[in-house]
């Protein structure tokens, strides 16, 4: 057993380093598109993974991520730009994040006392309320058009394209060195989430999901884990709101709508709600699907190219259709998710690998048939 178990760690270390190795050779041979779209992918992993442990793990429905991402993203932009503080740049991120974290802790109480549907509105409330303030607040925000992003910049380097930097022959400007960056938070993000969900505070929030009598009965606070989990959900927003913010370059207010909160509860229930690894899946499918079918949409049938009124409908319309109904196939065949599904397959094949064959010699007759009549005893 310690064997296969030790066996088991190699193989999953190696995987982790080739896939380590693999992301970080990708710059060298990709370009901007791709790059943006895995900069876009892994932000909204990273806020899906909050809401993972929310929706999935605590079981509390939300409506309202998109609020936090706003909080993030326009609290880095206010803290490090002008109008603003003008803070240094990561100082601006890392409050940015608490500032996310703070709003979910005034949040908190009506999470501890709220559940189900009425969660769910609650939350909903926020996106109106928070979309209201970024129209209006425009010595803030903005107002309609937004604000540009400060660059990120940690110990005078700078994520951004201003300066000039070659590394073996290859230029790297703002997607290049975001895409690092991006790597380093999410990395954290997925480790983070994991030993949260291992570890005693995991347990208990799915004790919460389950049952919260028996919850109780156990000694778990409810009201304060359930404040608990809504905090941290919002700190993850928070960061991705950042790491948004970063690769597009630009917040608008619009961006925050009830469509993107949409899109995140599309993310867990596609890659399977409480779930690291189904969470990232959801999330690069949801993201990855309506840029790929822009820039595809000439060759695709039925689907309008932008700009012109050919097809169908839009690229985006169109993605949204196919992820609409993907969830309505991962609700009938697969309720726990991509990440379900592929545990499944994976069990399988390691049962097929495991199964003794059978003994040399042994014939299809000399085999027990369960499934055969049992033959009827004589009458005494």
């Amino acid at each position: 057993m310690s064997e296969r178990l030790s066996r088991t760690r190699a193989v999953r270390v190696g995987w982790t380093s080739a896939t380590v190795v693999v992301l970080c050779a990708l710059p060298f041979y990709l370009d901007a598109f791709w790059l943006r779209i895995g900069l876009f992918s892994m932000a909204a992993a990273v806020g899906a993974v909050g809401l993972g442990l929310l929706s999935g793990t605590a079981g509390q429905l939300s409506l309202g991520h998109a609020f936090f991402l706003a909080v993030g993203a326009y609290g880095y932009v206010w803290l490090a730009g002008e109008p603003g503080p003008g803070l240094p740049t990561a100082v601006a991120a890392v409050l940015a994040v608490l500032l996310a974290g703070a709003a979910g802790g005034l949040f908190s109480p009506v999470a501890g006392r709220v559940r189900g549907v009425y969660l769910g509105v609650a939350t909903l409330a926020l996106v109106f309320l928070g979309h209201h303030v970024l129209l209006t607040a425009d010595s803030v925000t903005g107002g309609f058009n937004g604000r540009s992003v400060p660059p990120l910049e940690l110990g005078g380097f700078s994520f951004s394209a201003d300066s000039e930097l070659t590394l073996l022959g290859v230029p790297f400007g703002a997607e290049e060195r975001l895409w690092y960056l991006g790597i380093a938070l999410f990395a954290i993000t997925w480790f983070t989430a994991r030993g949260v969900l291992r570890g005693r505070p995991g347990r208990a929030l799915v004790a919460l999901r389950d049952s919260e009598t028996a919850a109780a009965v156990m000694g778990v606070n409810v009201s304060r884990h359930r404040s608990a989990a809504f905090v941290v959900s919002s700190m993850y927003a928070g960061l991705a709101g950042v790491m948004l913010a970063l690769s597009f370059r630009r917040v608008v207010p619009d961006y925050f709508g009830l469509v993107l909160s949409i899109d995140y509860l599309a993310m867990i229930v596609i890659g399977g709600l409480g779930s690291v690894a189904g969470a990232t899946a959801g999330a690069v499918f949801v993201t990855a699907l309506p840029l790929l079918m822009t820039r595809y949409a000439d060759q695709l049938p039925l689907v309008a190219a932008p700009g012109t009124t050919d097809g169908t409908v839009g690229p985006t319309e169109a993605a949204r259709y196919l992820y609409g109904a993907a969830i309505v196939l991962i609700l009938l065949f697969a309720p726990d998710g991509l990440h379900g599904l592929v545990r499944r397959l994976r069990a399988r094949l390691r049962s097929r690998r495991t199964d003794p064959p059978p003994a040399a010699g042994t014939t299809s007759a000399s085999l027990p048939h369960t499934s055969a009549a049992r033959a009827k005893e004589p009458t005494p």
